[in-house]
């Protein structure tokens, strides 16, 4: 027994070193892993596009630069289309910044009295401002843009190479051709229905907010709208941020404390019509992965690759659960990332036992 005890703990302690040597490699190498991540995804996102041209007889290359340009084409049009609302509020900044540091002052004030604090005992908002590190955030800005020109050419590659990628997988298969394309294959599918689930959405959430924000006569209704409903991306965490911040700006834009009161519940009421009609309408249980499991999902992903981390960590764990039911010494694992509750057996067996009993007495009668 001691021996066993033995192997079983050496296995855990190697399974935690090479976890951890995994998350140090990820985070060392996360300026050349995220941008190849991203370009994995939306390469099986964009597959479909792409190999339909080639049905059509386009060469591999040139539907590649055509599926490419059009979804290129889709986002510089939205983004065209936001840039004047992007100058306005920019524009608006200094005087919104001033907004906030005379009702911070208010509140500041207040606070202290009734503490029975000194009035310089309470730290200004200028002086917290001064403590934001702006120039690092400049940097992380600058090295997103790049990573985020690199994504493209990855894109391009994978799609182009895929055959050659294909025929890697089954050369270095053990358990035969057809494990490893029925694994592609479902991993494919779970990238694709997130993807353009998510996509879709994005789109809706984006209108219905829209439509919220122009009756509440928020400014710049549709920049916020399209903020808040890709900030939806990231569960819990993105949703509350970006409901926080609108709700702090329409405080800072207005005098009465109805407007930011229901921007609140119309907000609210958005997050329950999206998570209980509109996702699982379209997006279904694809990646069919439970709400504890996707929130480390999103610490895990946010401590190792940021914002970034956040969004692809979440289908990344779906891909896990379906490697994890692959191989069937970590099918508990797997199991263990899914959704199927042992309680609903329970329940249905109860069902059926009260519905047995019923029976008998009936006979009995």
């Amino acid at each position: 027994m001691g021996a066993v005890s033995l192997m079983k703990l050496q296995k855990t302690a190697y399974s935690l070193i090479i976890f951890t040597l995994v998350v140090w490699i990820m985070m060392a190498g996360s300026i050349i892993l995220i941008p190849l991540v991203w370009g994995a995804f939306f390469a099986f996102a964009l597959y479909p596009i792409s190999n339909w041209l080639e049905e059509k007889r386009f060469p591999r290359a040139l539907a590649i630069v055509v599926t490419l340009s059009l979804v290129t084409s889709i986002a510089v049009t939205v983004f065209y289309v936001l840039t004047d609302q992007v100058l306005g509020l920019i524009a608006d900044i200094p005087e919104i910044q001033a907004s906030f540091e005379n009702k911070m002052s208010i509140y500041l004030s207040d606070i202290s009295k009734y503490l029975g604090l000194e009035a310089g005992s309470v730290p200004t908002t200028s002086d917290l401002l001064k403590q934001k590190n702006l120039e690092s955030a400049l940097f992380e800005t600058g090295r997103s843009l790049v990573l985020l020109g690199v994504i493209p050419l990855f894109i391009f590659l994978m799609l182009y190479y895929k055959d050659f990628y294909l025929e890697f997988l089954r050369k270095i298969s053990k358990n035969g051709e057809h494990a490893i394309l029925n694994w592609i294959k479902e991993s494919g599918g779970v990238i694709q229905s997130y993807l353009l689930g998510m996509l879709m959405v994005t789109i809706i959430v984006s209108f219905i907010s829209g439509v919220v924000f122009y009756f509440l006569g928020i400014k710049y209704y549709l920049l916020f709208a399209v903020f808040i409903a890709v900030m939806n991306l990231i569960p819990y965490v993105g949703v509350l941020f970006s409901s926080l911040l609108l709700v702090l700006y329409v405080l800072l834009t207005t005098d009465s404390l109805f407007y930011p009161l229901a921007t609140l519940f119309m907000l609210w009421l958005i997050q329950l019509v999206e998570n209980n009609l509109i996702t699982p309408v379209v997006v279904g249980a694809k990646v069919r992965v439970n709400a504890f499991a996707v929130i480390l999902a999103i610490l895990l992903g946010g401590f190792i690759w940021g914002v970034s981390g956040m969004i692809l960590f979440i289908p990344l764990a779906g891909l896990l659960k379906i490697t994890f039911e692959k191989i069937p010494s970590l099918t508990p694992y797997g199991y263990l990332l899914g959704e199927n509750y042992p309680v609903i057996q329970k329940n249905e067996n109860f069902l059926k036992l009260f519905l047995r009993r019923i029976k008998k007495k009936k006979e009995v009668l």
